[in-house]
C-alpha cells in the first residue's frame, strides 16, 4: 500500500493526506528509521513508521483583537454573526482588520493547525457588506469535513443557507427559482456576470426565493419594494446579487448590480428618502444556517437577527408601504 495513504488511513482523523504528503517531502516520515521522501513509497506488514508532526507555524497573518459576536464555539469549529463592513479574509486592500485577524486573536492556541499552520480554516464566506451567520473550522478535520458540506450545498447531507434581501419591486410569483450560469464581467472582473454556456468560465448558479413581504403595493400590481427570502443551491460569488438583479429587482443599496435603480430613491417620501440614500451596502443578510457537526454528527442549527441598519430600513417600508405582511420570519 502507498506511504501517504497508509498514514491518511492510520492518522484519520487528525491529519489529512495532503498534510501527511507535505510532511514526506519534509523528510518527517521515516521506514525502519530512514527517511522517506516518496508518498507513492510501499509499506509491507510489520514495518515501523515513524511520523515527527512539527507544532503549528505561527498564523500568517497575525491576530487583531477585534470583537466578535460568537454563537456557538467548540473545540472543532466557531460560529460567529459577522457584521457588514467586515472582511473574511485578508487581500489586496486588506491585508489587516479582517474576520480571520480577529479569529487567530480569539481562538489562540485551541487553533491545532489547518495545513500545519495555525489558522481558521475558511470553508464559506460572505462579503464584506454582508452580514450574518458564518462557521469557520478550527482543526483539519472540521475544515475536511466542512469544505467537503459546502461543496456538496447540501445535496447529500442537511446543509441549509437563508439570506433575508431587500430588494427593487418584487418578483411577479410568490416564489420561484433563478437558474443562470455566472462568470466575470467583461468590463469588470471583479464583478460576476450572467454569461453564456460557451464561456469557459460559465459556472451553474440556482437561487430558490420566496417573497415574504411586498411593500407599496399600486393598483398594477406592482410593488415599490419586497422582502425575499434566499436560499442557495450553490455558492458562486456574489449570486443572490447577481441573480436578483438578473430577475429585474436588485438589491436596495447595491452599488455594484443595482446602479440603475439609485434614482428610484428621489421618489420617496421622507424619512425613507434618507434611510435609502444613506444605505450604503447591499441590504442582504444571512440569518441561517444549519449543517452536521464534523465529529459529532449532531445537526446544528443558528439565526441571527437582521442588524440594526437593515431593520430599521424594513421598518420605514413596511411604514411607508402600509402593506399587510404576506408571512413575515424577519429575526
Amino acid at each position: 500500500m502507498r506511504l501517504d495513504q497508509w498514514l491518511a488511513k492510520a492518522l484519520a482523523p487528525d491529519l489529512s493526506r495532503s498534510r501527511i504528503q507535505a510532511l514526506i517531502r519534509d523528510g518527517a516520515v521515516r521506514i525502519g528509521g530512514t527517511a522517506v521522501l516518496e508518498a507513492r513509497a510501499k509499506v509491507a506488514p510489520g514495518d515501523v513508521v515513524e511520523v515527527d508532526v512539527p507544532p503549528p507555524e505561527p498564523a500568517e497573518p497575525q491576530g487583531e483583537a477585534i470583537p466578535l459576536d460568537i454563537l456557538f464555539e467548540d473545540d472543532e469549529l466557531i460560529v460567529v454573526n459577522k457584521p457588514a463592513g467586515l472582511v473574511v479574509h485578508p487581500g489586496a486592500g486588506n491585508w489587516s482588520g479582517t474576520l480571520v485577524n480577529a479569529l487567530i486573536a480569539h481562538c489562540g492556541t485551541s487553533l491545532s493547525g489547518i495545513g500545519g499552520v495555525r489558522r481558521p480554516g475558511i470553508v464559506h464566506r460572505l462579503d464584506k457588506d454582508t452580514s450574518g451567520v458564518l462557521v469557520v473550522a478550527k482543526t483539519d478535520h472540521a475544515h475536511r469535513e466542512l469544505a467537503a458540506a459546502f461543496a456538496d450545498h447540501g445535496r447529500s447531507g442537511e446543509l441549509e443557507r437563508a439570506y433575508q434581501a431587500l430588494v427593487w419591486g418584487a418578483p411577479p410569483r410568490p416564489a420561484g427559482t433563478i437558474e443562470a450560469l455566472l462568470g466575470r464581467s467583461g468590463r469588470d472582473r471583479t464583478r460576476q456576470a450572467v454569461v453564456g454556456e460557451s464561456r469557459p468560465d460559465a459556472r451553474h448558479a440556482v437561487t430558490r426565493y420566496i417573497v415574504r413581504e411586498r411593500f407599496g403595493e399600486r393598483a398594477n400590481a406592482t410593488a415599490l419594494a419586497s422582502l425575499v427570502e434566499c436560499r442557495l443551491e450553490t455558492g458562486r460569488t456574489h449570486q443572490i446579487r447577481v441573480h436578483m438583479a438578473h430577475i429585474g429587482h436588485p438589491l436596495i443599496g447595491d452599488r455594484e448590480y443595482g446602479s440603475a435603480f439609485f434614482t428610484k430613491a428621489n421618489a420617496l417620501a421622507q424619512p425613507l428618502k434618507t434611510l435609502v440614500t444613506g444605505f450604503t451596502r447591499q441590504a442582504l443578510h444571512a440569518s441561517l444556517l444549519a449543517f452536521r457537526h464534523p465529529t459529532t454528527h449532531m445537526l446544528l442549527r443558528f439565526e441571527a437577527r437582521m442588524p440594526d441598519d437593515m431593520a430599521r430600513l424594513l421598518a420605514a417600508f413596511r411604514v411607508a408601504g402600509q402593506a399587510p405582511a404576506m408571512h413575515s420570519r424577519t429575526t
